[in-house]
């Protein structure tokens, strides 16, 4: 008996040894802060893997406008589009910080979840995930005030809700960018990002501190 198969039947597979270790088809790469991973209307042939720092998806329309969908940190898969049939990428990612990105190319990726049910379980439970954070975010833009939709931002950014302890400093964004995600205008998170600041849900101090009463906001009718 092989050794990989007798690891099979101890059921030692680990899919969090998989992702953070380099083989057949894996490789890490270090993106720094600002660089672009893939660029919208590239090829669609791998998976990523966040292993450390954050990243922000965005899409560009034909008119020129870009909308960001997403933020992603560390254990967030993007660019699963390829396993589905997408030949080329609908979207743009970009490093938001200096990241270190597990690459799978897309037959390393399918050839894993078919062989590993630990990574098939992983990457679905993931993928649900995911889903209910769009329906959220969709719930968000429709029925919510713009300054909730900022504060819900900041503490996403932050991690609060998520397991593990929530970041004391989120990532530095510009005012731009949130105004984008958000769908108002940088005047307008200008003017909620002082007022949180006044009533201490955030303070400055090596960069942008988000404070767990910032919840308040979000959940007050």
């Amino acid at each position: 008996m092989t050794p990989t198969a007798a690891a099979k039947n101890k059921g030692d597979f680990d899919p969090n040894a998989f992702l953070a270790t380099i083989g057949k088809g894996r490789k890490f790469v270090l993106f720094p802060r600002k660089q672009t991973i893939f660029a919208q209307g590239d090829s669609a042939d791998a998976v990523f893997y966040v292993q450390t720092g954050k990243v922000r998806l965005t899409v560009v329309s034909k008119t020129g406008k870009e909308a960001t969908i997403g933020i992603l940190a560390e254990g967030d898969f993007f660019g699963e589009g390829s396993l589905a049939g997408q030949t080329l990428r609908m979207g743009s990612a970009i490093a938001m910080t200096d990241c270190t990105i597990l690459r799978i190319d897309k037959k390393a990726m399918m050839e894993a979840l078919h062989r590993e049910h630990e990574v098939s379980d992983m990457f679905v439970a993931y993928l649900l995930a995911r889903n209910i954070r769009y329906e959220e975010d969709l719930v968000d833009q429709l029925f919510n005030s713009s300054e909730k939709r900022l504060a819900r931002i900041l503490l996403l950014l932050a991690h609060f809700g998520k397991e593990g302890k929530p970041e004391s400093v989120i990532p530095k964004i510009s005012q731009e960018a949130l105004a984008e995600m958000i769908g108002t205008t940088r005047s307008r998170v200008s003017f909620f990002m002082n007022r949180f600041r006044r009533l201490g849900f955030i303070h400055y101090n090596g960069g942008l501190q988000v404070h767990s009463s910032l919840l308040n906001v979000v959940l007050h009718d």
